[in-house]
Formats: structure tokens, sequence, C-alpha cells
């Protein structure tokens, strides 16, 4: 007995092997690209449709062959012809989330290792704070944490204390490092 995966399957796969995420997270992001694209195209068509009118609308795509359809308490209401402007505007969310959703795993690698010393190369450095390459991520390395009086240089490889990771006002994680080390 053998076993046909389809070309979705294989798909689904590699993305969420590549990617470092589950195939789960990988259909979780297409289902709400589907369903956001499927709100854009009928607010599109009906411009008089509410938020409330959205209410129960869920997406569910087959794992195996990558069948969507679009429910509404459980009734199957895809539209004719939704595969095209569907596609492109899913194409765009999906690639979204599945940014999101990397970010997410690469935090939460880092954060567990928030107090350690991890080897970094300087990639920025302006004479006060610098950007350190730390491996899948950069770190910031403001002029406070530096040993005062060593000197610091593009591509210079040190030993950095992981600090914090902590996120600014637009979501975005911030990585700090101290105590540089030579190595």
């Amino acid at each position: 007995m053998s076993i046909v995966k389809s070309e979705f399957a294989l798909a689904l796969n590699q993305v969420a092997t590549e990617r470092g995420i589950s195939a789960d997270d990988v259909i979780d992001s297409i289902e709400a690209a589907i369903l956001a694209a499927y709100k854009k195209e009928t607010t599109e068509l009906n411009a008089h449709l509410s938020e409330e009118e959205y209410e129960g609308i869920t997406v569910k795509v087959n794992k195996d062959n990558g069948e969507a359809h679009v429910y509404k308490d459980s009734k199957d209401i895809t539209p004719a012809g939704f595969g095209r402007i569907a596609a492109q505007t899913a194409k765009q969310v999906i690639l979204q989330k599945i940014r999101e959703v990397e970010k997410k795993t690469v935090i939460s690698q880092y954060k567990s290792q928030v107090g350690s010393v991890m080897k970094g190369r300087i990639i920025r450095y302006d004479g006060h704070s610098g950007s350190v390459d730390i491996g899948k991520i950069e770190a910031y390395f403001p002029k406070e944490e530096q040993i005062k009086n060593e000197k610091y240089t593009v591509n210079m490889t040190l030993a950095f204390f992981l600090k914090e990771i902590s996120e600014d006002k637009f979501g975005n994680s911030r990585r700090g490092s101290q105590c540089p080390r030579r190595r």
C-alpha cells in the first residue's frame, strides 16, 4: 500500500518546514486570508453590508488537496468565480500571516536564551550604539551597555549577553544585548 500525497499537501509541508512553523499555522493563515478576500470582494460588490453580516462566516481548507470553502453557520456559501480575486488577496494575507508566525517562533526561541552569553558580529555601529547579528535576528547594542574606552568596529565578533526581548509601540521586537567580550 502506498500513500500518494497531493501537490498541495507537499507544498504545505515544504512551506511549514522551510519557515520553521507548523502546517496547522500555515492552514490557519490560508483560511484567514481567504476570509479576508471574501469580505473584501463581497464588500466591494455590496457596499451596504455591515460587519455584523459577516459574523458566523468561516473558511475551511482541505489539508490534502487545498480546496477551500466559505461557510456561514455550517452552510456552504462559496461564491461562483471566487477564485482569481480571492487568490491574489489571499496570497498577500498569507505571506503577512506567515511572517507574523515566523517572527513569533523566532522570538520564542530567543526568549529562552535571555540571560545567556552568545557570539555575535557587529553589523552596524555609529560610535554610540549599534546592531549585532546573533543568528536569525539582530540585537540592539546601546551605548550604556558598552565597556568604557572599548573600541568597536563593524565585523568585530564578540560575546554578548542577551539581556531582554521587548516590543516597541509598533509591535516590533527589540533584542537588547550587553557586556561585550572579545573572542
